[in-house]
């Protein structure tokens, strides 16, 4: 019987991983995506995903948390054993962008189904590590702002959004975005934007 348990368990784990999967790229492909739509490109039906997932905001909701997931994971990473303010905002920027590329569709998604300030919430502690950079830089006069870091990570979380959005509405292309942001939230700390542009190109190749 427990045999037979863990294999119900571990079937309902692969069928929900399996649907969060198929979710995320049927909402790439058509945002409007139907939790009829995504049970039928999974293989399974509709009530399968209803029993994983009581709504279509609760399967983006979770969608979020795997994202925020994976942009925590790579911020940390991309900051790793790096001692230089500047390259460390860089190399977590360019990290961040890799991955928060193929959940940007989200962004949008999520600011109708789950709250802006349920996304802060998520964000916080990767708003606070980004913040312990800036705090670094400006100490060291690496950066420069009128702001204090804790108000500049909100500054350069929002910007991250709104470059997530313009590649969305097709403003940018999603090729040059990963450099672009990283300059972007270089130039906003105060770097000089030819110093920016080269830091990001060394550490981009």
């Amino acid at each position: 019987m427990a045999a037979m348990t863990t294999g119900n368990a571990s079937r309902a784990d692969v069928n929900r991983r399996r649907i969060l999967d198929v979710a995320l790229a049927e909402l790439l492909r058509d945002p409007d995506a139907s939790m009829d739509q995504i049970a039928r490109a999974a293989g399974v039906v509709r009530r399968t995903v209803y029993g994983h997932f009581p709504s279509r905001e609760a399967l983006i909701s979770t969608l979020v948390d795997g994202a925020v997931e994976a942009v925590a994971a790579a911020h940390a990473a991309g900051r790793e054993g790096v001692t230089d303010p500047a390259e460390a905002l860089a190399r977590s920027a360019l990290a961040v962008w890799e991955v928060a590329d193929r959940y940007r569709i989200l962004v949008a998604l999520a600011q109708r189904s789950v709250t802006v300030q349920g996304i802060r919430d998520r964000l916080a502690p990767v708003r606070k590590a980004c913040a312990e950079i800036l705090a670094h830089g400006l100490e060291q006069g690496v950066f420069a702002s009128p702001l204090p870091p804790q108000a500049l990570a909100y500054v350069h979380e929002q910007m991250l959004f709104a470059l997530m959005e313009a590649v969305n509405d097709g403003l940018l292309g999603a090729r040059e975005a990963g450099g672009s942001a990283a300059v972007t939230l270089l130039t906003a700390a105060g770097v000089p934007a030819e110093r920016a542009g080269e830091l990001v190109a060394r550490v981009s190749g």
